[in-house]
């Protein structure tokens, strides 16, 4: 298993960026930057030369974008991903500067969310949304790039046809099956038997489902949530997922976020054997 963590990029790191993954003894890691305008040529030099010294591969680059981005059911729909029209064109071209920072890093994808995109897919806002994933996905393919969905916003069926309609075939899904419960869009376990075959990464990351129909459910230490681990994990086994493990605690960095992800390394391994 290679089980890593998200490693944020951010300019009081530059000089010891993968430090914090090596002290918690892991190899792995997806590194991330809401700044497309902060990813430069010196910088990804710097996560190459780093990251061969500390022993530490990123696997991925996980790419924001433009603000606003508003995390809940009101302010989401019309802040996040690719879905409104008004910041669509500009993240498009955050997007593609990820690409070009994932290329230049040697990491095999990036990933982000793209937002509530619509279940209706006579919804004439729809295939605006496709056509711009479309344009990144082809810009990703052009650089020997993949992008992946990280879950979230949208029921498994509405991911699995976006994939389909785009068609670029170098898609995939970054599962985070918290985020899939938080937003109430449905089981991780059940949500395999959809689009299992893409998945690509999985964020190991727990959580509930909403209390109310007005905010999001909340993330919790991992096995503490409503995430099924202990069946969710052998049946990725089952399907072929040979993908990185990234361990993900939304709480401030320090001592209590450290203890809850070396916990969930000790648990992942036992999960893998089915135990």
């Amino acid at each position: 298993m290679r089980i890593g963590v998200i490693n944020s990029l951010r300019p009081e790191r530059e000089n010891c960026i993968f430090d914090r993954v090596r002290d918690m003894g892991l190899k792995t890691c997806q590194v991330s930057s809401w700044n497309s305008a902060y990813l430069s040529a010196e910088l990804a030099a710097k996560v190459v030369s780093q990251s061969k010294a500390s022993g530490v591969e990123p696997c991925a680059f996980w790419a924001g974008y433009c603000p606003p981005a508003k995390w809940n059911f009101t302010e989401g729909p019309t802040t996040l991903g690719l879905v409104p029209r008004e910041y669509r064109k500009q993240r498009v071209i955050d997007l593609k500067r990820g690409a070009d920072f994932a290329r230049m890093i040697g990491v095999r994808a990036i990933i982000t969310h793209c937002g509530f995109i619509p279940e209706n897919m006579t919804d004439p806002e729809y295939q605006p949304v496709i056509d711009a994933i479309g344009e990144v996905a082809a810009y990703c393919k052009e650089r020997g790039v993949e992008f992946w969905f990280e879950t979230g916003q949208e029921t498994p069926v509405v991911l699995l046809r976006v994939i389909e309609d785009v068609g670029t075939g170098n898609l995939g899904i970054n599962l985070d099956p918290a985020n899939l419960l938080m937003y109430g869009k449905g089981s991780p376990c059940d949500a395999l038997e959809v689009f299992g075959k893409y998945v690509r990464n999985l964020h190991v990351k727990d959580g509930m489902t909403p209390t109310n129909g007005r905010e999001l459910g909340r993330e919790v230490q991992v096995g503490k949530g409503m995430v099924n681990f202990p069946k969710l994990i052998p049946r990725l086994r089952e399907l072929g997922f040979d993908g990185e493990f990234i361990i993900e605690r939304e709480i401030r960095e320090g001592e209590e976020q450290k203890r809850d992800i070396l916990e969930t390394v000790r648990n992942l391994q036992a999960w893998w054997d089915g135990k």
